[in-house]
Protein backbone atom coordinates (compact mmCIF):
# COMPACT_ATOMS: atom_id res chain seq x y z
CA UNK A 1 0.00 0.00 0.00
CA UNK A 2 1.32 3.44 -0.97
CA UNK A 3 -0.17 6.79 -0.03
CA UNK A 4 -0.75 9.52 -2.60
CA UNK A 5 1.14 12.63 -1.50
CA UNK A 6 -0.09 16.20 -1.62
CA UNK A 7 2.23 16.86 -4.59
CA UNK A 8 0.56 14.00 -6.50
CA UNK A 9 -2.99 15.27 -5.95
CA UNK A 10 -4.86 15.22 -9.29
CA UNK A 11 -2.32 13.01 -11.07
CA UNK A 12 -3.65 10.32 -13.43
CA UNK A 13 -3.25 6.80 -12.07
CA UNK A 14 -1.28 5.58 -15.11
CA UNK A 15 1.21 8.43 -14.76
CA UNK A 16 1.44 7.82 -11.03
CA UNK A 17 2.27 4.17 -11.72
CA UNK A 18 4.99 5.07 -14.22
CA UNK A 19 6.47 7.45 -11.67
CA UNK A 20 6.55 4.86 -8.88
CA UNK A 21 7.34 1.79 -11.01
CA UNK A 22 9.75 3.09 -13.67
CA UNK A 23 11.28 -0.36 -14.30
CA UNK A 24 7.94 -2.08 -14.97
CA UNK A 25 7.06 -2.28 -18.72
CA UNK A 26 4.02 -0.30 -19.87
CA UNK A 27 2.23 -3.46 -21.00
CA UNK A 28 2.53 -5.01 -17.55
CA UNK A 29 1.18 -1.88 -15.89
CA UNK A 30 -1.84 -2.01 -18.22
CA UNK A 31 -2.37 -5.69 -17.37
CA UNK A 32 -2.36 -4.89 -13.64
CA UNK A 33 -5.09 -2.34 -14.27
CA UNK A 34 -7.18 -4.61 -16.53
CA UNK A 35 -7.07 -7.50 -14.08
CA UNK A 36 -7.84 -5.40 -10.99
CA UNK A 37 -4.44 -5.90 -9.36
CA UNK A 38 -4.17 -2.15 -8.75
CA UNK A 39 -6.81 -0.76 -6.40
CA UNK A 40 -7.46 2.75 -5.14
CA UNK A 41 -9.31 2.99 -1.85
CA UNK A 42 -9.98 -0.76 -2.05
CA UNK A 43 -11.71 -0.54 -5.45
CA UNK A 44 -10.71 -1.39 -9.00
CA UNK A 45 -9.28 1.60 -10.80
CA UNK A 46 -8.89 2.79 -14.38
CA UNK A 47 -5.79 4.24 -16.01
CA UNK A 48 -7.24 7.73 -16.40
CA UNK A 49 -8.59 8.00 -12.86
CA UNK A 50 -7.42 11.11 -11.02
CA UNK A 51 -5.85 10.47 -7.63
CA UNK A 52 -6.44 12.52 -4.50
CA UNK A 53 -3.86 13.22 -1.82
CA UNK A 54 -4.20 10.81 1.08
CA UNK A 55 -5.69 7.95 -0.99
CA UNK A 56 -4.21 4.48 -0.55
CA UNK A 57 -3.07 2.66 -3.70
CA UNK A 58 -2.62 -1.10 -3.55
CA UNK A 59 -0.01 -2.62 -5.84
CA UNK A 60 0.59 -6.33 -6.56
CA UNK A 61 3.62 -7.80 -4.78
CA UNK A 62 5.91 -7.39 -7.80
CA UNK A 63 4.76 -3.81 -8.19
CA UNK A 64 5.36 -3.04 -4.54
CA UNK A 65 8.89 -4.36 -4.86
CA UNK A 66 9.50 -2.26 -7.96
CA UNK A 67 8.05 0.85 -6.34
CA UNK A 68 10.02 0.57 -3.13
CA UNK A 69 12.51 3.41 -2.96
CA UNK A 70 16.01 2.48 -1.90
CA UNK A 71 16.33 3.49 1.71
CA UNK A 72 19.54 5.28 2.53
CA UNK A 73 21.24 3.75 5.54
CA UNK A 74 21.60 6.00 8.56
CA UNK A 75 25.32 5.34 8.24
CA UNK A 76 25.54 7.21 4.93
CA UNK A 77 23.79 10.32 6.21
CA UNK A 78 26.52 12.81 6.97
CA UNK A 79 26.78 12.95 10.80
CA UNK A 80 26.88 16.76 10.73
CA UNK A 81 23.74 16.86 8.56
CA UNK A 82 21.98 14.38 10.84
CA UNK A 83 22.79 16.37 13.97
CA UNK A 84 21.83 19.67 12.36
CA UNK A 85 18.52 18.18 11.25
CA UNK A 86 17.70 16.83 14.72
CA UNK A 87 18.45 20.26 16.20
CA UNK A 88 15.81 21.72 13.87
CA UNK A 89 12.96 19.61 15.28
CA UNK A 90 10.26 21.97 16.53
CA UNK A 91 7.74 19.36 17.62
CA UNK A 92 7.55 15.57 17.95
CA UNK A 93 4.95 13.08 19.13
CA UNK A 94 4.01 9.50 18.22
CA UNK A 95 2.53 10.57 14.86
CA UNK A 96 4.18 13.82 13.73
CA UNK A 97 7.54 15.50 13.46
CA UNK A 98 7.79 19.19 12.58
CA UNK A 99 11.03 20.77 11.38
CA UNK A 100 12.25 24.30 10.84
CA UNK A 101 13.56 23.66 7.32
CA UNK A 102 16.54 25.82 6.41
CA UNK A 103 16.49 27.92 3.26
CA UNK A 104 18.58 26.33 0.51
CA UNK A 105 17.78 22.70 1.39
CA UNK A 106 15.61 20.94 -1.20
CA UNK A 107 12.85 18.72 0.17
CA UNK A 108 13.18 16.11 -2.59
CA UNK A 109 15.79 15.22 -5.19
CA UNK A 110 15.63 16.09 -8.86
CA UNK A 111 17.81 16.87 -11.82
CA UNK A 112 21.13 18.06 -10.42
CA UNK A 113 19.86 17.94 -6.81
CA UNK A 114 21.73 15.32 -4.82
CA UNK A 115 21.56 16.77 -1.32
CA UNK A 116 17.98 16.90 -0.10
CA UNK A 117 15.85 16.26 2.97
CA UNK A 118 14.26 13.06 1.66
CA UNK A 119 17.68 11.37 1.65
CA UNK A 120 18.31 12.33 5.28
CA UNK A 121 15.05 11.17 6.87
CA UNK A 122 16.59 8.13 8.58
CA UNK A 123 18.26 10.64 10.90
CA UNK A 124 14.77 11.46 12.22
CA UNK A 125 13.52 7.92 12.89
CA UNK A 126 14.19 8.24 16.64
CA UNK A 127 12.19 5.49 18.44
CA UNK A 128 9.87 4.64 15.52
CA UNK A 129 9.98 1.46 13.41
CA UNK A 130 9.58 3.38 10.16
CA UNK A 131 11.44 6.34 8.67
CA UNK A 132 9.27 9.47 8.59
CA UNK A 133 7.40 10.37 5.39
CA UNK A 134 6.95 13.62 3.52
CA UNK A 135 3.32 14.76 3.30
CA UNK A 136 3.82 18.26 1.87
CA UNK A 137 6.74 20.36 0.72
CA UNK A 138 8.36 23.78 0.77
CA UNK A 139 10.36 25.32 -2.04
CA UNK A 140 14.10 24.87 -1.74
CA UNK A 141 14.65 28.56 -0.98
CA UNK A 142 11.76 28.86 1.50
CA UNK A 143 12.46 28.23 5.19
CA UNK A 144 10.13 27.29 8.00
CA UNK A 145 7.64 24.72 9.29
CA UNK A 146 7.67 21.39 7.47
CA UNK A 147 5.63 18.46 8.81
CA UNK A 148 6.56 14.77 8.51
CA UNK A 149 4.39 11.74 9.25
CA UNK A 150 5.91 8.99 11.40
CA UNK A 151 3.92 6.09 9.90
CA UNK A 152 1.67 5.24 6.94
CA UNK A 153 -1.60 5.90 8.78
CA UNK A 154 -0.43 9.34 9.91
CA UNK A 155 0.75 10.10 6.37
CA UNK A 156 -2.68 9.34 4.96
CA UNK A 157 -4.44 11.49 7.57
CA UNK A 158 -2.06 14.43 7.20
CA UNK A 159 -2.08 14.36 3.38
CA UNK A 160 -5.88 14.40 3.47
CA UNK A 161 -5.81 17.37 5.85
CA UNK A 162 -3.69 19.37 3.43
CA UNK A 163 -5.89 18.37 0.49
CA UNK A 164 -9.20 19.25 2.15
CA UNK A 165 -8.09 22.54 3.67
CA UNK A 166 -8.15 21.42 7.31
CA UNK A 167 -4.70 22.92 7.76
CA UNK A 168 -3.83 26.60 8.06
CA UNK A 169 -0.47 27.96 6.92
CA UNK A 170 0.94 31.38 7.70
CA UNK A 171 4.02 32.82 5.98
CA UNK A 172 6.14 35.88 6.66
CA UNK A 173 7.77 37.75 3.80
CA UNK A 174 9.71 40.96 3.27
CA UNK A 175 8.65 42.75 0.11
CA UNK A 176 10.23 45.53 -1.91
CA UNK A 177 7.62 48.27 -1.72
CA UNK A 178 4.39 48.38 0.28
CA UNK A 179 1.25 46.86 -1.25
CA UNK A 180 -1.93 48.93 -1.58
CA UNK A 181 -4.33 48.34 0.00
CA UNK A 182 -2.50 47.25 3.15
CA UNK A 183 -4.62 44.11 3.45
CA UNK A 184 -6.72 42.06 1.08
CA UNK A 185 -7.34 38.87 -0.81
CA UNK A 186 -5.72 37.88 -4.09
CA UNK A 187 -7.69 35.58 -6.39
CA UNK A 188 -5.54 34.94 -9.43
CA UNK A 189 -5.51 31.58 -11.29
CA UNK A 190 -2.01 30.32 -12.05
CA UNK A 191 -0.53 28.17 -14.81
CA UNK A 192 2.90 26.86 -15.74
CA UNK A 193 4.72 27.96 -18.88
CA UNK A 194 8.03 26.80 -20.34
CA UNK A 195 10.74 29.38 -20.91
CA UNK A 196 14.41 29.65 -21.78
CA UNK A 197 15.35 29.39 -18.11
CA UNK A 198 12.99 26.55 -17.30
CA UNK A 199 9.42 26.34 -16.14
CA UNK A 200 7.74 29.39 -14.60
CA UNK A 201 4.41 29.94 -12.90
CA UNK A 202 2.37 32.83 -14.26
CA UNK A 203 -1.10 34.36 -13.83
CA UNK A 204 -3.48 33.16 -16.54
CA UNK A 205 -6.92 34.34 -17.58
CA UNK A 206 -8.18 30.92 -18.69
CA UNK A 207 -7.17 27.33 -18.07
CA UNK A 208 -5.22 27.99 -14.88
CA UNK A 209 -5.70 26.49 -11.46
CA UNK A 210 -7.48 28.52 -8.79
CA UNK A 211 -5.08 30.28 -6.43
CA UNK A 212 -6.13 32.46 -3.50
CA UNK A 213 -4.05 34.27 -0.88
CA UNK A 214 -4.89 36.51 2.08
CA UNK A 215 -2.31 39.16 2.94
CA UNK A 216 -1.78 41.99 5.39
CA UNK A 217 1.02 44.45 6.12
CA UNK A 218 2.41 43.93 9.62
CA UNK A 219 5.01 46.73 9.51
CA UNK A 220 6.56 48.95 6.88
CA UNK A 221 9.87 50.73 6.36
CA UNK A 222 8.65 53.95 4.77
CA UNK A 223 7.69 53.21 1.19
CA UNK A 224 10.67 51.01 0.37
CA UNK A 225 9.81 47.73 2.11
CA UNK A 226 7.13 45.90 4.06
CA UNK A 227 6.71 42.90 6.31
CA UNK A 228 3.78 40.85 5.06
CA UNK A 229 1.82 38.06 6.70
CA UNK A 230 0.43 35.73 4.03
CA UNK A 231 -2.11 32.93 4.36
CA UNK A 232 -2.44 30.79 1.21
CA UNK A 233 -5.93 29.36 0.83
CA UNK A 234 -4.71 27.08 -1.95
CA UNK A 235 -1.38 25.32 -2.40
CA UNK A 236 -0.06 26.13 -5.87
CA UNK A 237 3.61 26.06 -6.80
CA UNK A 238 5.26 29.47 -6.18
CA UNK A 239 1.82 30.92 -5.39
CA UNK A 240 2.95 33.49 -2.83
CA UNK A 241 5.89 34.61 -4.93
CA UNK A 242 3.74 35.19 -8.02
CA UNK A 243 0.92 36.85 -6.08
CA UNK A 244 3.29 39.27 -4.32
CA UNK A 245 4.92 40.12 -7.63
CA UNK A 246 1.44 40.71 -9.08
CA UNK A 247 0.79 43.30 -6.34
CA UNK A 248 3.82 45.21 -7.59
CA UNK A 249 5.76 44.32 -4.42
CA UNK A 250 7.98 41.29 -5.15
CA UNK A 251 9.40 39.30 -2.27
CA UNK A 252 12.88 40.49 -1.36
CA UNK A 253 15.49 38.30 -3.04
CA UNK A 254 13.05 36.76 -5.54
CA UNK A 255 14.88 37.48 -8.78
CA UNK A 256 12.93 34.75 -10.58
CA UNK A 257 9.63 36.61 -10.34
CA UNK A 258 10.71 40.14 -9.45
CA UNK A 259 13.88 40.61 -11.48
CA UNK A 260 15.98 43.59 -10.44
CA UNK A 261 13.01 45.07 -8.61
CA UNK A 262 13.28 42.31 -5.99
CA UNK A 263 16.44 43.78 -4.44
CA UNK A 264 17.04 46.80 -2.21
CA UNK A 265 19.94 49.19 -2.64
CA UNK A 266 21.98 50.03 0.40
CA UNK A 267 22.84 48.00 3.44
CA UNK A 268 24.42 44.56 3.41
CA UNK A 269 21.21 42.60 2.92
CA UNK A 270 21.29 38.92 1.96
CA UNK A 271 20.21 38.29 -1.63
CA UNK A 272 18.42 35.10 -0.53
CA UNK A 273 14.64 34.73 -0.76
CA UNK A 274 12.87 36.36 2.20
CA UNK A 275 9.94 33.94 2.52
CA UNK A 276 9.40 31.92 5.70
CA UNK A 277 6.71 29.38 6.65
CA UNK A 278 6.12 30.92 10.06
CA UNK A 279 3.21 28.90 11.48
CA UNK A 280 1.14 25.81 10.82
CA UNK A 281 -2.11 24.70 12.44
CA UNK A 282 -2.97 21.09 11.65
CA UNK A 283 -5.25 18.36 13.02
CA UNK A 284 -3.22 15.72 14.80
CA UNK A 285 -3.65 12.09 13.67
CA UNK A 286 -3.83 11.30 17.39
CA UNK A 287 -6.63 13.80 18.04
CA UNK A 288 -6.73 17.49 18.75
CA UNK A 289 -4.94 20.29 16.93
CA UNK A 290 -1.22 21.04 16.70
CA UNK A 291 0.05 24.64 16.48
CA UNK A 292 3.66 25.03 15.42
CA UNK A 293 5.75 28.16 14.90
CA UNK A 294 9.26 28.48 13.47
CA UNK A 295 11.66 31.33 14.29
CA UNK A 296 13.05 33.41 11.45
CA UNK A 297 16.23 32.24 9.70
CA UNK A 298 19.30 34.35 10.33
CA UNK A 299 19.30 36.14 6.95
CA UNK A 300 15.73 37.33 7.53
CA UNK A 301 16.40 38.24 11.16
CA UNK A 302 19.27 40.45 9.98
CA UNK A 303 16.98 42.14 7.45
CA UNK A 304 14.32 42.68 10.13
CA UNK A 305 16.94 44.46 12.26
CA UNK A 306 18.10 46.58 9.32
CA UNK A 307 14.54 47.65 8.44
CA UNK A 308 13.56 48.21 12.07
CA UNK A 309 10.88 45.50 12.20
CA UNK A 310 9.96 44.07 15.61
CA UNK A 311 9.58 40.26 15.46
CA UNK A 312 7.18 40.39 18.42
CA UNK A 313 4.72 42.56 16.47
CA UNK A 314 2.98 39.43 15.15
CA UNK A 315 3.17 36.92 17.99
CA UNK A 316 -0.28 35.46 17.26
CA UNK A 317 0.03 35.01 13.47
CA UNK A 318 -3.51 33.76 12.81
CA UNK A 319 -5.25 36.41 14.94
CA UNK A 320 -5.77 38.81 11.99
CA UNK A 321 -6.92 36.00 9.68
CA UNK A 322 -10.04 34.49 11.30
CA UNK A 323 -10.49 30.84 10.36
Amino acid sequence: MLTVTIEEDGLRLDRWLRRHCPEVPHGRLQKWLRTGQVRVGGRRAKAGQRLAAGEAVRLPPKGAKAAARPRPSPLIVDPADAEALRERVLYRDAHVIALNKPAGLAVQGGSGTHRHLDAMLDALTFDAKERPRLVHRLDKDTSGVLVLARDAAAAQRLAAAFRTGETRKLYWAATVGVPKPARGRIDQPLGKVAGRRGERVTPVAEGGRRAATLYRVVERAGKKAAWLALEPLTGRTHQLRVHCSGLGTPILGDGKYGGRDAFLAGGDLARALHLHARALRIPSPGGGVIDIQAPLPEHMRATWRFLGFDEKADEDPFAEFPG
